[in-house]
Order: structure tokens, then sequence, then C-alpha cells
């Protein structure tokens, strides 16, 4: 076996992971190759280690999808990774179908790609299936916050947020300001406390206008990122749930803007947005 793994480093939004084609190189231990490789100067730097492989049955799925977070721990779906998926397999030759089902721990998800005139993937649409909201393992409904940090006057009136299952947590915030919003330390308060017993995902949010939203992310794992597409997802659904925006939205991340619709015909949700290659090398396993 080899002892060097190529990589290549990719970004949605700013989300930015790094992508191992599985049916080359053997990765023994991905979640400690995550928590090493995602290390900023010490390693490659980024936010988890995303592993392209072959589906468990053919007939339902093209490809599969493994994600780990910069901590080590695996993750069910990432919205970003996966159009990012997309954009890698069709630009390296490695398909030349323009709608590709992606095998994750929450499902099957298609993988609609939009082609430019140099045949190569300009953005991609995701299907992110239904939105949940009566997950008992991920979240405790009562709403009963017993982290005594939880009391201090400044993030009291956020609560209670909404909560949405994208297949992973997340936790739902809308604020006035997002400026004033101190998001690391209340991020990492809110992801451990024990209203979620997996942990959750957090999104601070502010309304611009009837269907534009700035969102802040701190992601279950890693910390705060630059976009996070099932966050984005969840955000979308709690902005209509609260009739805040239509079921057609655009959320704006630090990393750059997604254009979320949840649609009525079949309750899924659609997100689009971009993905870009940033570099790629050769890393000892």
């Amino acid at each position: 076996m080899s002892n060097k793994v190529h990589f290549t480093k990719m970004h949605g939004a700013g989300n930015d992971y790094i992508y191992v084609d599985t049916s080359l190189y053997s990765i023994p231990n991905p979640a400690q190759a995550s928590i090493k490789w995602s290390m900023p100067h010490f390693g490659i730097g980024s936010d988890g280690l995303v592993l392209i492989g072959q589906p468990k049955d053919k007939t339902t799925a093209d490809f599969s999808m493994r994600i780990f977070n910069a901590d080590g721990s695996e993750a069910m779906m990432c919205g970003n990774a996966s159009r990012c998926i997309g954009k890698y397999l069709y630009d390296k030759g490695l398909t030349d179908k323009k709608s590709i089902r992606l095998e994750t721990k929450s499902g099957i998800k298609t993988l609609h790609l939009k082609i430019d005139d140099k045949n190569k993937v300009e953005s991609v649409t995701v299907d992110m299936l239904e939105p949940r909201f009566d997950v008992t393992e991920q979240f405790n409904d009562e709403l009963n916050f017993q982290n005594p940090l939880l009391s201090n006057s400044a993030i009291t009136p956020f609560l209670p947020g909404t909560f949405v299952c994208m297949g992973n947590p997340h936790y739902v915030i809308f604020v006035d300001d997002l400026n004033d919003i101190d998001i690391a330390r209340y991020g990492k308060i809110l992801e451990h406390e024990a209203n979620f017993p997996q942990r959750c995902n957090i999104e601070f949010a502010q309304l611009f206008n009837k269907n534009e939203i700035k969102t802040r992310v701190w992601e279950r794992g890693s910390g705060i990122t630059m976009a996070c597409g099932t966050g984005a997802c969840a955000t979308a659904v709690a902005a209509a749930l609260t009739s805040r925006t239509s079921r057609e939205c655009d959320i704006m991340m630090d990393g750059g803007t997604l254009h979320i619709k949840w649609d009525e015909t079949d309750n899924h949700i659609y997100m689009t947005g971009p993905a870009a290659f940033a570099f790629e090398g050769d890393i000892d396993l």
C-alpha cells in the first residue's frame, strides 16, 4: 500500500473539504486522517475529509460519500460537499452523467449539474429531500435548556429557535443583528446543549428583506464555517415556517450565497450553488 495519498481540496461557498477517491486510495482510519489533515498550519487545512466511493447498491446510486468533520466525527450529510462531488466526478471524467445519484448516510441525494460552454460544471442543484421536525434522537423538543451559561441575558431572548433535520440536526435562531452575536461562544454552548443528544449545528440568521437572509453557522464538529449547505436549507425552512419569507429565498453566508427552494409539490428542498477546485497534492497517509 502506498504511503502517499493524492487529495483534492475543494470548496462550496467557502466550506472547504479534502476529497479522496477511495477507488484509488484506501484510508484505514478516516477519522484520524481528518483530524490530522484538517489542522491549519500543520496539515492541509479544511473543515474535514470527504471520501468518494462506490455505493452499496449500484441500482439505486452511482457513487457514495462519507464525510468526517475536522474533529474526526462522522457527519450524516453535507450539501456543499455533495455539490463539490458532482463537479469532481464530472470535471475529472469519472462520469458523463448530468444527474448523479449520491449515496449518503442520510439517504440518496440527486445532484443536477449545470454545465458551462467549456463542458465544466458551473453550479449544482441538490435534491436534499424533505425536512423533518420530529427526530427525537436528535432533539428533545421540551426546550428545557439546562446549560447555566444560557441564562446569560445576551442569549436568552434568542430562544426558542426552530429545529430542522436535513438528515443532520440544525437549530436556527433569528436575531436582529448578527454583528451583535458572539458566534464562537454561543455556537459552542448550543452545540453541546443537553437538548441535542447527537450535538447540533447552530445557525444564527438575520432577515434582510422578503427573500434574503444572512446566516452565520457554527457547524457541529468543525466550529465556525464559511458556509453550510444543510444549514442554508434549514434556515430557509425555518424562515418559511415562521412566515418570514416565502418557500424560495437566497441564503447569504460568509463564503457566498446559496439559493434554496422548498418545493410545494413534493415537499423536497432544492439547493443550488457553486463548487470550486482549490488545489491538489500528495500527503503522507
